[in-house]
Parts: structure tokens; sequence; C-alpha cells
């Protein structure tokens, strides 16, 4: 096995996180909005994608098959923000708790990282929801009610249900972050980001960033009351946060050093 192929010590992928979660704290707030917001944008072309397929086949599949086959539109938008290195505000809640255990960052400093990032993922998608829930209807390839499909799944669970779920996928974005740094090739980086962002979606998991553009979708098509976007959205923030920052973050750094 070549040198470059070989996988790399779990020490070393520490390190690589290491120096991307000081190389995103040092970045200024202008910086770190922009391309917070530009990632917003770009994650939106999921809800883009699952929303077409979802159009063109409900009247040929049952829901439960609908479902699995629009899930697998859901990895798009993750390729592009990934892929092309913008700011994820669920990839800095385990890469940006790294720095700080190491002593290297201040919980200040992560909590300024956090909230740029959130706030740029969050503009950049309500823009986007703007965008699609026009030019969808108008060219006839969204159906309007298709926006509230997505909306009404998001905030039908209870709140715990909420929680847990949003845990979940937020634990599989830290693991996607630590994955991608573990890989050496762009083509294998791209297999890592489907198959973790695929099982999200198909899963129904609450990711804060896409959902926060299906619910603002729903809001805007009359299905979603502002009480149930913020309810919601507090609930997924707070369990992506206890994912990728305590099972992630918090974890993968005592494993290396003790």
């Amino acid at each position: 096995m070549g040198e470059e192929n070989k996988p790399k010590e779990h020490s070393d992928v520490l390190r690589e996180q290491l120096r991307a979660g000081l190389k995103e704290s040092d970045m200024s707030n202008t910086r770190l909005f922009l391309s917070a917001f530009t990632a917003g944008l770009e994650i939106g072309f999921s809800i883009l994608i699952m929303g077409v397929l979802y159009t063109v086949l409900n009247p040929i599949y049952d829901e439960d098959v609908l479902h699995l086959i629009v899930s697998l539109g859901y990895p798009l938008g993750f390729i592009f923000v990934i892929i092309g290195r913008s700011e994820l505000f669920t990839e800095q809640t385990a890469l940006a708790m790294v720095p700080m255990l190491n002593g290297n960052t201040t919980l200040r400093q992560l909590l300024r990282l956090w909230g740029v990032v959130f706030i740029g993922n969050i503009i950049g998608g309500v823009l986007f929801s703007l965008l699609i829930t026009w030019i969808g209807p108008a060219r006839g390839i969204i159906d309007p009610d298709t926006f509230s499909h997505f909306a009404r799944a998001l905030i039908d669970p209870d709140l715990y249900v909420i929680l847990g779920s949003a845990t979940l996928a937020g634990w599989m974005m830290g693991l996607l972050g630590w994955l991608v740094t573990t890989s050496q090739e762009t083509v294998s980086r791209i297999l890592i980001i489907i198959l973790i962002t695929a099982i999200i979606g198909s899963a129904k998991l609450h990711h804060c960033i896409v959902g926060s553009i299906e619910l603002f979708c729903g809001l805007l098509m009359g299905a979603v009351s502002p009480a149930e976007y913020g309810m919601v959205m507090l609930f997924a923030v707070l369990g992506n946060v206890i994912g990728g920052a305590i099972f992630v973050g918090a974890l993968k750094f005592s494993v290396a050093k003790f």
C-alpha cells in the first residue's frame, strides 16, 4: 500500500482539525459571514432538487418510496458547500471545539464563530427560500404544496423528538467533518458526503440549516407559523450543537488526549 493511501492516524486527523479550527477562528467577522452566507445559499440547492423530484414523482409512487427517492437529492447542497469550502454551522459545532478544548481559543471566540456562521447561513437560506418559492411555481417545476409538505414534516414531531433527531444529525455532521479530513481524494470526500447526508435526509433528521430553508418556505406558503418556526429552530440548533460539539468534538479530542 502506497504511503499516500494509508489511513491517517487519529492524532494526525486531530492535528488537521486543530489547524483548520484555528484558521476559521482567525478569520475576520466579515470573511466568516460572507463564506457562511454563501453556504446558506448553496445548501438550498438540496431543497431545489428535492422539490423537483417530489413534484414530478408524487403522482407515481407511494409516500414511503417517494421519500427515499427524494432523499437522494439531499446531498447536493452539502457537496457544493463542503467541497467548495464554505462555512457551515453544523460542521463548525465539532470543528471549532477542538482549538478551544486544546486551549488555543476561548469560549468567547467559539461563540463568536458559531454566531457569525449561523447568522450568515440563515440569511443566505432565507434569500434562497424567497427565490425558490417564486421561481419553482413560476416555472412549473415545484408545486407550492411541496414546500408545505417539507415544512410540516419538520414541525409534526414532539419537541423532545426534534431534539433527539437534531442531536443525531449534529453527530453525523461532526463525523462527516472528521471523515472528510481523513480522506485523501476529492472523489472519496464526495462519496462520504453523499453517504452521510443521504442518511440524514432519508432518516428525516433535523438539520438546522437545511431545515431553516424548508421551514421558511413553509412559512411563506402559510403552512408554518412564526412561533412554530422559532420553536423548531431552537430545538434543532440545540440538538445539532449537542451532537456535534459533545459526541464528536469533545469525544474525539478526549480519545487523542487519553
